[in-house]
């Protein structure tokens, strides 16, 4: 599963005394429910008695080592330290969280460090029962007391918007024994996804950050002990890290690790920039690429390690929500407040001819944040999508309600569509801007529509250039520049960007989390990448805490789909909905891949014969 450098807020309501790991008991009137796992909308699909996920090999054979690459730099290996350091790839791998996930399911989470979950029908609180066998990777028992200390010291240290977000659902935490500790939720909080909030929890370990006087909210080459399979064993700064696996792991013969986890060592090599690494690539210096390059992708693969067959090439399915991607505005001053020049700018990207042109009819044009039919808001709103919108109809445009969906503009085959570039200058006027003799857009007050278009990849110039010449013909006063990746990095956290290329990640599943992504109290924070503010989309967010069926929570989606896809604060560009992958061939993986994950590297493995092949025959190196 992929790691995310913070405690995700997640929505939650119980199905999971359907499947629950023994008997749920009545404490005063209200039942107690006792289970190994929780899902917010359906039942699990994994009993108590599982013997592995259905997805993994539990037979695949551990050894060796996958290498992969990344590009620009590192100077820290905390990724809790948000805006402080570029933090080192994969620095969240020795941490897992208390309940955790599945590629197969949605919504569904089973205890690991836990052996159940204990709570009553109100959810007011969750015991969680601990296993007494977790340790970190420095041998440290893991106990009730690390989970508490990890909590504390997220709400003092950790990001403003988790510290607000998170602070105000709880109201105490208490240890009851070395190993059950017990949530107890404030009392005018909803209780939707609050179980599952503190299941995700990773926790540090106590001991550990009181002997060194660590904090978690500075920058540090050293990663705290984790109680995950993986430990960093050596890195150069900038340059490479190599993460082992920790030899004495406590989870090796648990259900939910079983066939995962199979490599060991995970080396990650730097570069200074994609053509590096992808020369590096066809040389053998690190072994599996996740391609993300259209050119690449379709010209570049017919290498002599191709050619040879050392390199299998592969395009595997994807069912995940791709990530809502395209030209972010900076809403956050006024330069883009008229949602007429953000929908001229949107009318100069041409997906057609870059699609065609530049990226080979490889992607297709995204249309709404949640790309998937169960989401997704199409046409005009029906039903209980209509319903909720008819609440705020005083608050809303009437488009909402007599205009089908937004869509994105339809482009002709030149790389200039004139068509519209009329539009847009008929959409620049109406915001009050006019061509003055120089070709450029003017206000009324004479100033022009400066704009700095900000990009670290040396590789996208092909795709954004054109853009920018489009910006350029239709009178904007843009600049396109290119900086280095730290460089980037750090203006992307100080939200120093006019437009950028960004985008947001979406889930099958939306609750809290929403608000951080979109909402206007955290319209400052690094991952509400436009800084986009709708109180009508605050009031629906804070809805999804409170709905009980996938189906409200799908009606309420659709209907916040609906009005950010109006106020048009990202130009939607193109998704992919299939995985593109290149390896030497000596990894293998199960033929049963899930819908949602391709895990390379958690579930393949190494066919040591195929390696010692590749070895003998000079591939690697």
């Amino acid at each position: 599963m992929t790691k995310v450098p913070f405690p995700a807020v997640l929505v939650g309501l119980a199905a999971a005394w359907m499947t629950s790991a023994g008997p749920s008991i009545a404490q005063g009137d209200e039942k107690i429910i006792t289970a190994h796992g929780y899902n917010e909308y359906d039942e699990l699909k994994y009993g108590p008695d599982a013997q592995n996920l259905d997805y993994v090999n539990p037979d695949a054979p551990e050894g060796g080592e996958i290498s992969i690459s990344a590009i620009g730099t590192f100077d820290s290996m905390n990724p809790y330290a948000t805006g402080i350091g570029n933090w080192g790839a994969l620095s969240t791998i020795g941490f897992e969280d208390i309940m955790q996930t599945t590629d197969d399911e949605i919504g569904s989470y089973y205890c690991v460090l836990c052996e159940t979950i204990e709570y009553p029908e109100s959810r007011d609180w969750v015991i969680f029962n601990l296993r007494d066998d977790v340790t970190f990777s420095d041998g440290t028992p893991m106990t009730a007391e690390d989970i508490k200390f990890t909590l504390d010291l997220l709400l003092e240290q950790g990001t403003p918007s988790y510290r607000a977000g998170v602070g105000e659902m709880i109201d105490t935490v208490e240890v009851l024994d070395p190993h059950r500790i017990k949530f107890t939720f404030a009392a005018d909080y909803p209780r939707k996804g609050l179980i599952t909030q503190f299941g995700s929890l990773s926790p540090f370990s106590k001991k550990w950050y009181e002997e060194t006087g660590a904090r978690l909210d500075e920058s540090r080459l050293e990663i705290s002990p984790g109680t995950g399979e993986y430990m960093l064993d050596s890195l150069d700064a900038g340059r490479q890290i190599i993460y082992k696996r920790n030899p004495d792991y406590w989870g090796r013969d648990h259900w939910f690790m079983k066939g995962r986890g199979n490599y060991d060592s995970i080396r990650v090599e730097y570069f200074g920039d994609t053509s590096a690494a992808f020369e590096a690539f066809k040389a053998g210096v690190y072994t599996f690429r996740a391609e993300n390059s259209s050119l690449n992708w379709a010209t570049l693969y017919d290498f002599p390690a191709v050619q040879k067959g050392w390199v299998k090439k592969e395009e595997l399915p994807d069912g995940n929500l791709p990530n809502a991607s395209g030209f972010v505005f900076n809403m956050r001053g006024d330069k883009f407040a008229d949602r007429n020049v953000r929908l001229a700018l949107g009318r100069m990207f041409n997906f057609t001819w870059t699609n065609d042109n530049l990226q080979y009819g490889l992607f297709q044009q995204r249309e709404s944040f949640w790309e998937n039919e169960r989401l997704k808001a199409t046409g005009l709103p029906e039903g209980d999508e209509l319903a909720i919108l008819e609440e705020f109809r005083e608050q809303l445009p009437p488009e909402i309600f007599t205009e089908p969906a937004v869509l994105p503009h339809e482009s002709g085959d030149r790389p200039l569509d004139r068509r519209n570039l009329r539009a847009a200058l008929g959409l620049m006027a109406e915001a009050g801007y006019t061509p003055g003799a120089d070709g450029l857009l003017r206000d009324a007050e004479g100033k022009t529509l400066d704009v700095e278009l900000l990009e670290d990849t040396q590789s996208f110039d092909r795709i954004l250039l054109p853009y920018v010449e489009n910006l350029k013909a239709l009178g904007v006063n843009i600049t396109y520049n290119r900086v280095d990746p730290a460089q980037y990095q750090t203006r992307r956290q100080a939200n120093d960007f006019d437009m950028r290329f960004d985008g947001y990640s979406v889930g099958l599943v939306e609750g809290s989390g929403l608000e951080q992504k979109f909402g206007c109290e955290d319209k400052d924070d690094i991952f509400n990448a436009a800084g986009y503010c709708n109180p009508v989309v605050d009031t629906l967010a804070k809805r999804l805490l409170e709905v009980e069926t996938y189906d409200e929570m799908s009606a309420l989606v659709r209907a916040i789909d609906r009005i950010m896809r109006y106020d048009y604060f990202i130009v939607p560009t193109w998704m992919l909905q299939e995985n593109w992958v290149a390896y030497y061939d000596m990894y293998e993986y199960p033929e049963n891949l899930p819908e949602f994950g391709l895990g390379y590297l958690d579930y393949w493995w190494i066919d040591e014969e195929k390696a010692a092949a590749l070895r003998s025959a000079g591939a690697l190196r």
